[in-house]
């Protein structure tokens, strides 16, 4: 990583002062300083200098460049995401652990910070071993323990500098630059001095008994990790849509030159064999050796220290953003800027745990697996982000195509596995490990991110999916709208909304706020927000809902026949037993209760009356969910098809997973059992278990003698006057105080409880296009059998003219004159036959076309 970048990337605070009112930033940075500067810096690292030249040698130089162009299609592929993301809001502290969280949102965002924060302190480790054989090598020794040594040492000495801070590093990035580009220069004229075209095409192919093609681009791939370094520069840049963009395109444009050129310049100035064993055959090829050495120490240690001053600080911004408790101690900082002294701490004894391992090889394919993690979320927060078509997604940066970026996301998968499958499982489980902590803690959201949006995308995209659909019975699920303006009575409302639901349908509650004025504006705010507190505080999922009119009278048509979007509209209302205080009915008229429901069945919804008191719920604490029974007392109709279906769809629920459902049939004193044979039937083929039983002579007093002790009770009835009578036609009133919970059912639209896949509008609909399309055959069928025979009778007619002429004795004109007469009556049938099949059509496009279809044209 390259020092600069890192100091005022995620170091450096916005810094400004007034002038005219508006504020200006202060040394803000153009492309070159503020993004190619840092990101060309870090490409060209320690790989390009000792490990290139052992892939070249090892892999020959057509799978070198194979390996370095298609590193290179990750980086480029990745930077267009970036490129997108980082120019569609300010990047603040954090780089590109800020994009992924605030793009996928705090768990995403903290299991990558955590991934972004090893990777960084793991390479600390990696450029300092990477230093450490460098000096061994130039010292002529061979130790490992030397290598170590040397390794611990300068992490140690490194950690001293970012312990005390990094203001003086921001000023040698031009001075590290000069001396990259001067040993780069020394390479190139001392391979062009002993260039050789019969060592080029001897190694253009893979020696034998060389490493595996991926393990050699696991060892290559680090070198193209700095191409992200610029975002983290994205705040301070003077124009971040135009610099990120360029600036990083450029640097990865010429670093691909420059690994191709180098690359091709070692397999013409040197054997296979002394590039695959000697890691310092650049400083051997090279015109001036000791600038290589110079060249590695720069770029590992500036890049060692880069990750010294990078990783901690995206452990600050981790902590800062509250996610992980263990992780707030390192949110605090030192001095004006804020060093993160704690975390460096940290990446200092990672770094030496790293150097344990010793051999750059080993570490490298670590290194290279977190940082394709870390670009492949990348490219899924870009992709994630872009497909949500929110309107707040609008990047500057134009070239980017949201399927560059699921390329990408395919690209580091498929590269992470081919590398080591193994170690591809265990980070991606690690992550997702994190990703379920974080879930499971259910921590509270602090900023805004990309999720709502991609969700809105795929309820407009499902709603005009179903819209396209033909409505069919079995489609049939409980979209409930719940009437209540009592807080008191509103949680149990909602609970059993939610039974009935049965994870599929939806609720939405609504409270009716009556009188006129800009005042019901501010009340409804009020309310809205009240109401929402409640529905959280509650757990429920129901949707709230607050209207301001004139009168209840008013709202409740409006409301009952708009709620809803598209194919997902209100079927049923639901409502609390007036209690002659509050809810759905005025305070001091029972019966015009009944009128408002009666209304809203008018309207085509099914209305269902919850009663329940407070012991009832009790009550239904102290039974276990296997010993609950819901009974359905039948009625062989709509609602009582709905009652059943209702008590099935509350199996569906936790709270009642185990209850039994239980039918109760009312029948005259002459009935038998085979009424009741024939109600099982009704459920054996709808697939719903229950158990049934025969109330012989049922009146009012029967519901409670047999519901008494049931769970909860579902009852049809009816609107008599204005008031609630039960199936029996007494008033309800009577018997509830001696129920358990009752739900008053009375459904307007029909439930099919045996729909089949084969009936119902679409079959009709079928149906009726198949009539039109067998019509259109027939009439075409008709239509040439006519003409056919209309030509036959001319023929005829033709062929007795021209035996006339020729003098044809009589008997053979009379045969044709008969000949004649047959074909024409023929002709005339079939143009009988066409008019009467090109009725028939006409009448079947009108058929269809009366039902609402769309008829093809012929």
């Amino acid at each position: 990583m390259n020092l600069a970048e890192k100091v005022r990337g995620m170091l450096a605070p916005e810094r400004g002062a007034k002038n005219g009112g508006q504020r200006v930033k202060d040394n803000a940075l153009g492309t070159f300083a503020g993004v190619f500067m840092p990101s060309i810096l870090t490409i060209l690292g320690i790989i390009l200098f000792v490990r290139l030249g052992y892939v070249v040698g090892s892999s020959g130089l057509v799978k070198a460049l194979a390996i370095i162009l298609l590193a290179n299609v990750i980086s480029v592929l990745t930077t267009f995401s970036v490129s997108a993301i980082a120019t569609n809001f300010k990047v603040k502290g954090g780089g590109v652990y800020y994009l992924i969280s605030r793009t996928l949102g705090l768990r995403y965002g903290g299991s990558i910070g955590i991934v972004l924060f090893l990777a960084q302190s793991v390479s600390i480790g990696f450029y300092c071993v990477g230093f450490a054989e460098v000096v061994v090598a130039m010292t002529g020794g061979a130790s490992q323990i030397a290598v170590q040594l040397i390794a611990a040492t300068a992490v140690i000495l490194l950690f001293l500098v970012a312990w005390r801070g990094a203001d003086v590093a921001t000023r040698v990035q031009y001075f590290v630059m000069i001396l990259l580009v001067a040993s780069i220069f020394s390479f190139v004229t001392g391979a062009l001095m002993q260039w050789d075209s019969g060592v080029l095409v001897r190694n253009l192919g893979q020696p034998g008994n060389s490493p595996p093609f991926w393990v050699l681009f696991a060892i290559f791939f680090p070198a193209v990790t700095g191409f992200t370094q610029g975002v983290a520069m994205s705040g301070d840049l003077r124009d971040p849509g135009k610099s990120i963009p360029v600036g990083t395109f450029l640097a990865v444009a010429i670093s691909i030159l420059v690994y191709v050129g180098v690359a091709v310049l070692f397999a013409g100035s040197a054997s296979s064999e002394t590039l695959a064993g000697d890691y310092s055959a650049m400083r051997n090829i090279a015109s001036a050796g000791w600038l290589i050495d110079v060249g590695v120490i720069v770029a590992t240690l500036s890049s060692a220290l880069a990750s010294f001053l990078g990783a901690p600080r995206i452990l600050q911004s981790l902590a800062g953003d509250r996610i992980f408790p263990l992780l707030h101690w390192f949110a605090r900082g030192s001095g004006p800027t804020r060093n993160p002294r704690r975390g460096v701490a940290l990446s200092c004894l990672i770094a030496l745990s790293v150097i344990v391992l010793g051999n750059l090889n080993a570490i490298a394919p670590v290194v290279s697996m977190f940082f394709l993690v870390s670009y492949g979320l990348v490219n899924y927060a870009t992709y994630f982000e872009a497909t949500a078509a929110s309107p707040s997604f609008r990047p500057t940066f134009r070239w980017y195509n949201r399927h560059l970026s699921l390329i990408g996301l395919i690209a580091c998968v498929g590269v992470a596995v081919a590398i080591d499958i193994w170690s591809a499982v265990v980070a991606i489980a690690i992550l997702f490990a994190i990703i379920q902590y974080l879930r499971a803690r259910g921590s509270t959201a602090r900023w805004a991110d990309g999720r709502r949006a991609f969700y809105l995308k795929q309820v407009r995209e499902n709603l005009l999916a179903a819209s396209r659909e033909v409505e069919h019975s079995r489609d049939w699920r409980p979209h409930i709208l719940a009437f209540s303006d009592s807080p008191e009575r509103r949680a149990g409302l909602l609970r059993f909304s939610s039974w009935v639901e049965g994870g599929s349908g939806l609720t939405t509650v609504v409270r009716v706020l009556e009188g006129e004025g800009v005042r019901m504006l501010k009340l409804r705010e009020a309310a809205i927000e009240e109401m929402t507190k409640e529905l959280k505080q509650y757990g429920s999922d129901a949707f709230p809902m607050v209207i301001a009119a004139p009168s209840f009278e008013a709202a409740l048509p409006v409301v009952v026949q708009a709620a809803g979007t598209g194919p997902i509209s209100i079927n049923t209302v639901l409502a609390n037993w007036f209690d002659g205080k509050s809810g759905f009915v005025s305070e001091w008229a029972s019966s015009r209760f009944g009128q408002r429901l009666r209304t809203a069945f008018r309207l085509g919804s099914n209305l269902l009356i919850l009663h329940v008191e407070k012991a009832e719920w009790e009550a239904l604490e102290t039974v276990p969910t296997a010993e609950r029974v819901i009974h359905v007392w039948w009625q062989a109709d709509k609602t009582g098809q709905m009652m059943v279906l209702l008590g099935y769809l509350m199996t569906r629920n936790e709270e009642w997973a185990n209850a039994t459902i239980r039918v109760l049939v009312p029948t005259d004193d002459g009935a038998d059992q085979s009424h009741l044979e024939e109600v099982k039937a009704i459920f054996s083929a709808a697939r719903i278990e229950a158990e049934t039983e025969l109330v012989v002579g049922a009146d009012s007093q029967s519901i409670v003698a047999h519901s008494a002790t049931a769970s909860i009770v579902f009852l049809q009835f009816g609107i008599r006057e204005g008031k609630i009578v039960d199936p029996f036609g007494n008033e309800v009133s009577g018997i509830l105080p001696e129920l358990p919970i009752v739900v008053m059912s009375m459904a307007a639209q029909d439930v099919d409880l045996d729909a089949q896949p084969d009936e119902g509008s679409a079959a009709e609909t079928a149906a009726l296009l198949d009539r039109v399309d067998d019509a259109r055959k027939r009439a075409a069928s008709a239509q040439k059998q006519s003409e056919e025979a209309t030509q036959a009778a001319s023929r005829a007619v033709t062929k007795l003219t021209e035996a006339a002429t020729e003098g044809v004795d009589q008997e053979a004109l009379e045969k044709l004159r008969k000949d004649v007469e047959s074909a024409q009556e023929q002709a005339q049938e079939a143009a009988r036959r066409a008019v009467v099949a090109a009725g028939r059509r006409e009448v079947a496009e009108r058929a269809a076309r009366d039902a609402g279809l769309e008829v093809p044209e012929k």
